[in-house]
C-alpha cells in the first residue's frame, strides 16, 4: 500500500514539474518572439534609412606577442606587424636584437 501511495505521489510531482517547465518554456518563447518583433521593426526602420541589417559583432581578442595576454583588437598596439597589450611590451619587442645580433 505504501508503494502505491508513493507512486501516486511521484506521478503528481512529475506532472507538476512538467507543467512548470512548459510554462517557463512558453514564457521564454514569448519573450523571444517579442524581442524578434522589436528587432524586425528596428531593422525595417534601418533598411528604410539605408543602413545594413548586419549584426554587430564583438571586438575579437588578440594575443600579445610578448606575454600572451588576450586584449581586444581595438585596444592592442601594433608594432612591426605584431600586436601587443601595452606600450612597454611593444617597446621591448622593438628593442630586442634580431638576426646575427640575437646570438
Amino acid at each position: 500500500m505504501r508503494n502505491f501511495i508513493l507512486l501516486i505521489f511521484l506521478f503528481f510531482v512529475t506532472q507538476w514539474l512538467l507543467k512548470k517547465l512548459r510554462r517557463a518554456n512558453e514564457r521564454a518563447q514569448a519573450g523571444a518572439r517579442d524581442a524578434a518583433d522589436g528587432a524586425r521593426s528596428t531593422n525595417s526602420t534601418r533598411a528604410r534609412n539605408g543602413a545594413t541589417d548586419a549584426p554587430q559583432l564583438p571586438d575579437p581578442l588578440i594575443r600579445c606577442t610578448q606575454c600572451g595576454v588576450h586584449t581586444p583588437r581595438s585596444e592592442s598596439i601594433v608594432v612591426a606587424g605584431e600586436r601587443f597589450c601595452c606600450n612597454e611590451h611593444a617597446r621591448r619587442y622593438a628593442a630586442r636584437p634580431t638576426g646575427r645580433d640575437a646570438r
